[in-house]
């Protein structure tokens, strides 16, 4: 995790700052999105990828966005999410823990 003089970020901070540049890069503010994306690869600011061995590597916002293709963050504010799902760990998954509506409007 990148360290800043509080400590580590924590990885849903990380995958927050990953999904705003998602969101604002699809919009109006695409200018926005590129010096927030410069800054998040400047400081590493974007969830780590593990390999087989659980090595941590850095990950380019490009490689990321590759890596969460099921990720829709538009579809997202459309719909009123209910407040409490129970054993969501990350924004970022797939399936009934996810946050995040599919393209037919239903949770993931």
């Amino acid at each position: 995790m990148a360290s800043s003089t509080r400590g580590p970020v924590p990885l849903k901070e990380l995958e927050l700052y990953f999904l705003i540049a998602r969101y604002l890069s699809a919009g109006l503010c695409w200018r926005g999105a590129q010096v927030l994306v410069h800054e998040l690869e400047q400081y590493q600011l974007l969830p780590k990828r593990l390999d087989w061995e659980g090595n941590e590597h850095n990950r380019s916002y490009k490689e990321l966005v590759s890596s969460n293709k099921h990720v829709r963050i538009g579809a997202m504010l459309d719909k009123e999410i209910p407040p409490s799902i129970s054993r969501v760990t990350s924004l970022l998954t797939a399936g009934r823990q996810s946050l995040l509506p599919t393209a037919k409007g239903t949770l993931i």
